[in-house]
């Protein structure tokens, strides 16, 4: 899988994209991720990536030429590479890659999203900035438009930086235990999602949150491990871990 972000800060994306499991997913070869200042794209001496709202008001607005020339390259990219997808599940016919635009305007992000943006070859995401990007991006470039929560950040760096990690990890090979995806809050991954299983004890549709870990020591500060975690009764503890599960602890302590 190929994912290139369009960003106007690209230094921003060196910390979180060069440590832990992004980073050995990269050297791993289980996926490809291309960070690109949107500035190449500009043709003006200035490289002018934003210019003042029609109409007036406060900031600056994103250009659609710009972020236009720069989509298309990136697809063309794409389209000249070949080779097969290492995606768990086929994207839609005729859709090799897929454009999310990050912006306080778009649907909320969440985990049945991400499973669906892990089937694609190849992702673009284009980072927002200012007052915003001109809306026929909206409109015309983007395949959707998406914001991780009702709250304003400075760009969307920091939503595409969210984006990116809760897919790759979703890819066959980065994770070491695949089961430990099916044991993650937040799962919405329900029976009518192609190639994805159902958790345990939940129904389709229903959240569900991951039980509580603990490890050594047993006692701490008076702070002590649940008492069921320590019994060897399987079958308790199970019932235990069911209740976060289902988003209902049975109250076992």
């Amino acid at each position: 899988m190929r994912i290139d972000v369009l960003t106007l800060f690209p230094e921003m994306f060196e910390g979180p994209f060069s440590e832990s499991i992004l980073k050995r997913a990269q050297e791993d070869g289980k996926i490809d991720i291309r960070v690109h200042n949107l500035r190449d794209w500009a043709e003006d001496k200035h490289r002018t990536t934003d210019l003042p709202p029609y109409g007036g008001g406060p900031g600056m607005v994103m250009k659609i030429d710009v972020i236009d020339r720069a989509v298309e390259g990136l697809k063309k990219q794409m389209d000249s590479t070949p080779g097969e997808t290492s995606a768990p599940l086929q994207p839609p016919a005729g859709e090799k890659s897929h454009v999310v635009l990050l912006d306080t305007k778009g649907s909320v992000y969440n985990q049945r999203k991400a499973v669906e943006l892990s089937r694609f070859d190849h992702l673009i995401l284009i980072a927002g900035h200012y007052e915003g990007v001109d809306h026929r991006v909206h409109e015309y470039v983007a395949d959707e438009v998406v914001s991780i929560g009702e709250f304003v950040l400075t760009g969307g760096e920091i939503p595409a930086m969210v984006v990116v990690d809760s897919v790759v990890r979703l890819v066959p090979g980065v994770l070491g235990n695949a089961e430990s995806l099916e044991e993650e809050s937040y799962s919405m991954m329900m029976d009518s999602t192609p190639g994805v299983r159902r958790r345990r004890n939940t129904t389709p549709g229903e959240k569900s949150l991951e039980y509580p870990q603990y490890t050594r020591p047993e006692e701490y500060k008076d702070w002590k491990v649940p008492e069921v975690l320590l019994s060897g009764d399987h079958k308790k503890i199970e019932e235990w871990r069911r209740g976060y599960f289902l988003g209902r602890p049975t109250g076992i302590k």
